[in-house]
């Protein structure tokens, strides 16, 4: 396969490829294509998921069941179709306006995959460092694993394994509160304003949304409607500020939430790996000093 159509392909990878493939339709919509003609140049191009919509399409299915059924964006990709769809919102604007919101979530969540490289690194090394010192004792001469066979250095073992399954255990737990959720922020505010985009009434778009299986209202898309009706302002271009708004908030947040890792990171690092680190390396090489042949105390 040449490096064109591997490329190619690569755009069909979910997730990843959910803002590029949303662009691209976005693209050739406004060109003047038509839907069906804009994912079959797609599909030709060796996009996996135009070829899905495609082959779907000749068995009879439509284009938002096809892309449900795909996960990371897709679903609400589907769902901002059924409701541009319904609405008779223009969907070349609507794509796009989705697919920023897309590439703007899958930047978020890289940035925070980033920052949190660093910490989970050294997180890693050190847990590695009461091992390290086991090695470090036996290279220096001493017998670490004979003196763990004592009953005073099969306490430090048993202590010094529970230690460090401790430090792992509590390590991950503090990583996995700092990963990006696969929430995607301001969507709703987005998809709300796809829907009003078509000319419907407030109340009869939030009906669409809720048929399409965009569920409830949120709070904050409420507080913008609300704002909206208020004012007299216009509720699509309050919602996508709102959008725009929410995934500013959520990149800085992220980062955040990993600068704060670092120093959480400390946590299990005081508390078990260096305890862990003296029971099982110190411990063992003060027992071989001490003790005589056979090892008493």
């Amino acid at each position: 396969m040449s490096v064109a159509r591997t490329a190619a392909r690569g755009c069909g990878d979910p997730g990843v490829a959910a803002p590029v493939t949303v662009q691209r339709l976005a693209v050739l919509l406004q060109a003047g294509l038509t839907p069906a003609q804009a994912w079959t140049h797609l599909a030709e191009s060796g996009d996996d998921v135009a070829a899905d919509v495609c082959a779907a399409a000749g068995a009879g299915s439509g284009v938002p069941e096809v892309l449900a059924a795909r996960a990371d964006g897709w679903r609400e990709v589907a769902v901002a179709w059924r409701v541009a769809t319904v609405v008779g919102a223009p969907l070349a604007p609507s794509l796009r306006a989705l697919a920023d919101a897309l590439r703007d979530a899958e930047e978020t969540r890289d940035d925070v995959r980033v920052a949190l490289a660093e910490p989970r690194t050294t997180a890693r090394l050190v847990a590695w460092l009461p091992l390290v010192a086991v090695g470090l004792g036996a290279v220096l001469g001493f017998d670490p694993l004979r003196a763990l066979t004592h009953p005073i250095g099969l306490g430090c073992l048993i202590a010094g394994g529970l230690l460090m399954v401790t430090a792992h255990r509590w390590t991950a737990a503090l990583v996995a509160r700092a990963q990006p959720g696969d929430e995607i922020p301001g969507l709703q505010s987005e998809i709300v304003a796809i829907a009003l985009s078509g000319g419907v009434s407030i109340a009869r778009a939030l009906d669409v949304i809720r048929d399409a299986g965009g569920g409830e209202p949120l709070p904050a898309t409420e507080s913008i409607l609300a704002l909206s009706r208020a004012a007299g302002a216009p509720a699509v271009e309050l919602l996508r500020a709102d959008a725009a708004a929410q995934r500013h908030r959520a990149r800085t947040d992220g980062r955040l939430r990993a600068a704060r890792l670092s120093s959480r990171l400390l946590l299990p690092l005081g508390v078990c790996t260096l305890p862990a680190f003296l029971l099982l390396g110190v411990g063992p090489m003060l027992l071989s000093v001490l003790g005589a042949t056979p090892l008493v105390l």
